[in-house]
């Protein structure tokens, strides 16, 4: 199986569809470089998303996806513009997909859940899902328990649908690596937000250029919603507020407005500022096709390295 084939593009990989933050004209700007761009729906009305995939359309008249947070008040009306406006892709997240998945593959729609282990990934097989996006705890956002490098097998082992990696993926020897394991394409996030054409915050940029690993943490642990972000003075009172026993709701409250903060006005005290554990692999601001470019060579690199070890 190939993604590339499967999906219209020419790149194997997948933008991830970060909430506030992947727009219309930047999901238009990975399409254009290659790779399958997404819009990020969050917490978006009908009439937000309408405007954004029409942008997008303005834009490219390559593929392109609409990520789906189904936790979304207006999820159902949100469902049916995707199929209104024929938007190529849907992947989702923070939920079940399985009661729209009909609805949009009668429309040519291809469904792409992000799932957190290999039993969701079976249930959305079950479902009639074109394949899965399988999301290790090494990404940024909202995460599950499992690495990238046991979910990719593990679900390979269990379903016969496309499996799409995510999570550390930043680097060519990454893609690799999770094709070997059982993909066949990646989903990416944290290393878009480097580029020239994110739409997020100048400060948010240089926050990412001067973190490495060790300055990620994850909130939310205890109370079963795990967000992995740069650490500053807003993650750090969560952490302390949430260890004096704060419930969901008032810890909720604390972190309202939080990532709107970040990435329209970079607030570094307040905002949060959501990447995975490729942050290390950063090193500079660079356009959406130079980042493709670069991935794909050394994905190549990697591959005729592997070759010639075999052969001889």
């Amino acid at each position: 199986m190939n993604l590339e084939k499967i999906l219209g593009i020419k790149y194997p990989i997948i933008q991830g569809g970060m909430a506030h933050i992947a727009d219309g004209k930047f999901a238009a700007k990975v399409s254009e470089a290659g790779a399958l761009g997404v819009i990020g729906s969050g917490n978006m009305t009908g009439a937000q998303l309408r405007q954004e995939i029409n942008i997008c359309k303005s834009l490219t008249k390559k593929p392109f996806g609409v990520n789906l947070m189904l936790l979304n008040y207006y999820v159902d009306e949100l469902a049916e513009i995707i199929v209104e406006e024929r938007v190529p892709v849907v992947t989702t997240g923070a939920g079940n997909p399985s009661k729209y998945i009909e609805k949009w593959q009668v429309a040519g729609i291809k469904v792409f859940p992000v799932v957190p282990n290999p039993t969701l990934a079976v249930k959305m097989e079950r479902s009639g899902a074109d394949g899965v996006i399988v999301e290790g705890c090494e990404a940024g956002g909202h995460i599950g328990e499992m690495t990238s490098m046991t979910i990719i097998p593990q679900t390979a082992d269990r379903v016969n649908i496309p499996i799409i990696a995510a999570g550390g993926i930043a680097s060519g020897k990454q893609i690799l690596a999770a094709k070997i394991l059982g993909a066949i394409g990646v989903q990416i996030g944290t290393l878009f937000l480097s580029s020239v054409e994110c739409p997020i915050h100048q400060e948010y940029k240089n926050l990412l250029l001067k973190s490495k690993y060790n300055n990620v943490t994850v909130i939310g642990r205890i109370n079963g919603l795990p967000l992995r972000l740069i650490k500053n003075n807003m993650a750090v009172n969560y952490l302390r507020l949430e260890k004096q026993g704060l419930d969901k709701m008032e810890l909720e409250k604390y972190t309202l407005g939080a990532l709107k903060a970040a990435v329209e006005s970079g607030d570094l005290e307040k905002g949060s500022f959501m990447a995975g554990l490729t942050l290390s692999q950063i090193e500079e601001i660079r356009p959406v096709e130079e980042i493709l470019e670069n991935l794909m060579e050394e994905y190549q690199e990697e591959l005729g390295k592997i070759y010639n070890e075999i052969k001889y």
